[in-house]
């Protein structure tokens, strides 16, 4: 199983290391949903928002991975760097705010349909996605697997 590994982790070392990083923090988020909800949630596997902070995880798994192979004054760290920026704090900010109000538009629409739904059933129950954000304490214990993995993952 070590040599599947390696030829896994040789192939493209930034995509399997970052896609590491994903997953490991995708099962984390289903495993502590599982444990506060007390209930298992397959959409948690793959789904955003929550904790850890999968988007996180993924680019700075990369940025680590990146600084390791092509050493930190490289291009390649530089772009890794500078995404990974832009996706932590686009999840903490326009993402976190969609989701914010997702909750508000799901209050009121629940109330309107509530009394609409005499007259016009057809509306069903229509719900807006409200776990498409993270806050910071997501998005830092992301930061952390990502950097976990990769640095746990050698260079090859």
């Amino acid at each position: 199983m070590l040599e599947w590994l390696k030829e896994i982790y040789s192939w493209n070392y930034l995509l399997s290391v970052s896609l590491t990083g994903w997953l490991t923090a995708q099962v984390l988020k289903t495993i502590i949903n599982y444990v506060l909800m007390g209930k298992f949630n397959v959409e948690r596997m793959w789904g955003s928002g929550g904790m850890p902070s999968a988007h996180s995880a993924t680019v700075c798994a990369l940025v680590v991975a990146a600084g390791r192979a092509y050493d930190t004054h490289s291009a390649v760290f530089a772009i890794s760097a500078i995404l990974a920026v832009i996706v932590m704090y686009d999840a903490m900010g326009v993402r976190r705010e969609t989701g914010e109000q997702a909750k508000i538009l799901n209050r009121l629409l629940t109330d309107w349909l509530d009394e609409e739904s005499k007259r016009t059933p057809i509306l069903g129950d229509k719900k807006l996605k409200e776990m498409v954000g993270h806050t910071p304490f997501e998005v830092l214990g992301g930061a952390v697997v990502g950097v976990a993995i990769g640095f746990l993952i050698p260079v090859l």
